[in-house]
């Protein structure tokens, strides 16, 4: 076991073979790079370990588990209790005929360029999420028409009590941007099925989806990626800049003018300041088009009311 500095809590936690790492400033994990710190980052070497943790933690300890950070805001206050973060032990690939088994931590473009090696295609959506296995699984997370229930077969997950459990694809209850998982369940790894294919075939896919991504999507700038699923019958984007969205801002914060589903850190923005801008969003458009928005980034943590601004 690694500890990294001091913290009371460390003292009543169970030991591991990870690392366990006190007042850790999450901005620096997030794509987003904003948020407070978590009490205590628990970084486990693997499944055995993560198993043996939360079988053996005190049983009012809270436990938040996140990813690479992409579709996550974390609030100013930060984050209480221990939050998992699922790193180098969970990022495995293999490929197996024209399936795929990868653990939670791997990146999803890591699993389509795994497939595009197997000459196995139906996967290539995967290079336009961005994103984690597991994050992806758990969010049933989707893009360029396809979505992890076409192509998850089963999945790995430990509960709240370090017992692992495999589901089979109907298991998992999937539905847009959802699934019935568990809360405390975490999503260990997953097994993905796509077909035979032509290598040329698959890389052509997959170059167009990186283009389309560029040309409509702001990368290479603080994001967290699509903030609004889309309602019954719309698309969110249209609806936010129906509601003269586009360009508007809070503090540091701004939606996107290049993609107005996309909000984005300008430099100095706090979580308040991206949380609060997208709640006048969410206003806007239940004004004006009388829908309500649904967060698809996910928020965690406790407000710090010192980072809130009066007005938009």
């Amino acid at each position: 076991m690694t500890v990294h500095g001091h913290s009371r809590l460390i003292e009543h936690l169970p030991k591991v073979r990870g690392e366990y790492l006190p007042d850790f400033d999450l901005a620096r994990v997030t794509w987003f790079k904003v948020g407070g710190p978590a009490e205590v980052l628990f970084k486990p070497a693997d499944a055995d370990d993560l198993a043996s943790f939360l079988a053996r933690r005190p049983l009012d300890l809270p436990v938040t588990v996140i990813g690479v950070g992409s579709n996550l805001l974390v609030r100013d206050g930060g984050v209480a209790g221990v939050v998992v973060r699922l790193g180098r032990g969970f990022a495995d690939i293999k490929a197996k005929g024209t399936e795929i088994e990868a653990g939670s931590g791997a990146m999803a473009i890591q699993v389509a360029r795994a497939a595009l090696e197997a000459e196995t295609e139906g996967l290539e959506f995967l290079s336009g999420i961005p994103g984690t296995v597991g994050g992806s699984v758990r969010m049933n997370a989707g893009a360029y028409g396809v979505e992890m229930k076409d192509v998850v077969v089963r999945a790995r997950a430990i509960d709240g009590a370090g017992k692992a459990h495999e589901l089979a694809a109907a298991d998992i209850g999937f539905s847009y941007r959802r699934t019935s998982i568990p809360e405390d369940w975490i999503v260990v790894a997953a097994t993905l099925r796509g077909v035979p294919g032509r290598r040329d075939d698959i890389a052509r896919r997959m170059a167009h989806i990186q283009k389309e991504r560029e040309t409509t999507q702001p990368l290479r700038i603080a994001t967290g990626g699509s903030t609004f699923k889309n309602p019954p019958g719309a698309k969110a984007w249209q609806l936010i800049e129906q509601a003269g969205c586009r360009g508007l801002r809070r503090g540091g914060a701004m939606v996107s003018e290049k993609h107005c589903n996309f909000l984005i850190n300008t430099g100095e923005a706090t979580a308040a300041d991206l949380e609060d801008l997208g709640e006048e969003v969410r206003r806007r458009v239940r004004e004006t088009a009388g829908v309500d928005l649904e967060w698809e980034i996910r928020r965690i943590g406790t407000a710090d009311p010192g980072k809130r601004r009066d007005s938009a």
